[in-house]
């Protein structure tokens, strides 16, 4: 009876501070008009979920989310500019090649920069929040792991989808947890990469 208590009591614990994060991942983004709050937010709630799975389970998540929201709160911005320059040179060249140059042989190059563009948000924040490196060796940091992390990239894709299934169902979901959930499974799975690529000594010499 007590283990079943235990279980049920970390449980309902675990809910309530992933949804508490995922409120505070939306109110700060909205704070900062979604354009400038998004990528502060979504870096902040990624470093409070690391410390989270270092075993910090009992630091103030309010605390802990204003303290990195503030510490990376420029660079989260330059970081969210250079993706919102990626994002938008995939729509203009989609828009190209709809509306432009409907050829269909063009799709190809361009859908393989769409799936590494896709892969490298996979790692992009964990790669940010766990190594303290200049912001202008992230990409090529995050680049290399996810080549090294094949297994691992595949079992991002594979909860993630499990996760739009289940939102899809309950869509209620994504407001309490959808965030956070995302954001959990990605630094989990990402802490494993790292693992093994530190491991190697890889990633020290980028």
């Amino acid at each position: 009876m007590t283990n079943t208590f235990n279980a049920f009591y970390s449980t309902f614990e675990w809910i309530t501070k992933l949804a508490l994060l995922n409120l505070l991942w939306l109110l700060f983004s909205l704070g900062g008009g979604i354009l400038l709050g998004i990528f502060p937010s979504t870096l902040a709630m990624f470093a409070v979920i690391r410390q989270w799975l270092k075993g910090n389970t009992q630091l103030s998540i309010s605390k802990s989310f204003w303290h990195y929201y503030k510490a990376d709160f420029w660079k989260g911005n330059i970081l969210g500019a250079i993706l919102y320059f990626l994002i938008g040179f995939i729509c203009l060249d989609l828009f190209y090649i709809k509306h432009i140059n409907p050829v269909q042989w063009t799709y190809i190059p361009l859908f393989a920069f769409i799936l590494l563009i896709g892969l490298l948000f996979l790692y992009i924040f964990p790669t940010f929040v766990h190594f303290e490196i200049k912001l202008s060796t992230v990409f090529k940091n995050t680049f290399f792991i996810m080549l090294l992390s094949p297994l691992t990239t595949i079992m991002m894709v594979i909860c993630l989808t499990s996760i739009y299934f289940i939102i899809k169902l309950l869509p209620a979901l994504a407001f309490i947890f959808g965030g956070s959930a995302t954001a959990f499974i990605l630094m989990w799975l990402s802490l494993h990469a790292f693992s093994k690529v530190t491991s190697k000594n890889s990633i020290q010499h980028l």
